[in-house]
């Protein structure tokens, strides 16, 4: 008799770490504790925990790559503000260090920021987000950093769940809206004039 064995994948949550009380780092020492982790995505949550992930697969990268080259071309024609990669840090009002995914920040606002501040994880909430979650992400964290960054000023974000094939779009003041396998959505307002084609990321 043959034994066949079947995997599933699980789902992921990020490694949580907690220092508090007993290591508060600043700014500038968990700034530094990015640099010498490189391999990872390290996150620090508003209340000090530290959420440390693995590099993404290759094939999530793939789609991210395709994901910013949208953004990245439409900011280039726009031109009044610059968009950021997902290795980005960013200081939130609420004291978080996030990374989404691709951001993109007026320009004005990032002028204002002195050349240090733009050196580290800027403290600046991005007008606009993404987050593309992989097949073996855990869709619920990655709710919570959505609202987070709407709770912190972002205007427009999306969550790309390419397991399911749906758009979560959040804006502030107003429900979450859910789109099932949409070809494309839009920048609306905040970024108008730019279409992501999905077509490229599912």
């Amino acid at each position: 008799m043959t034994m066949t064995t079947v995997t599933t994948q699980t789902e992921n949550s990020p490694l949580v770490l907690r220092l508090h009380p007993i290591i508060n780092l600043t700014d500038e020492q968990f700034f530094e504790f990015c640099q010498i982790n490189r391999d990872l995505n390290i996150e620090r949550m508003a209340t000090g925990e530290l959420l440390i992930m693995p590099p993404t697969g290759s094939e999530t990268g793939n789609r991210n790559a395709k994901l910013i080259v949208q953004l990245g071309i439409w900011a280039e024609s726009d031109g009044t503000g610059i968009y950021f990669d997902s290795s980005t840090g960013f200081k939130l009002p609420n004291g978080a260090d996030r990374s989404p995914d691709a951001a993109w920040v007026k320009l004005e606002r990032w002028n204002a920021l002195t050349p240090e501040q733009q050196k580290k994880f800027a403290p600046i909430c991005p007008e606009f987000v993404v987050e593309l979650r992989s097949a073996s992400d855990n869709l619920e964290p990655l709710k919570t950093k959505m609202q987070e960054y709407i709770d912190n000023g972002t205007l427009l974000g999306f969550l790309i769940d390419r397991k399911n094939r749906q758009v979560y779009i959040y804006r502030p003041g107003v429900a979450v809206e859910c789109l099932d396998n949409p070809a494309t959505v839009s920048g609306e307002l905040i970024l108008p004039g730019f279409v992501l084609d999905l077509s490229k990321i599912w």
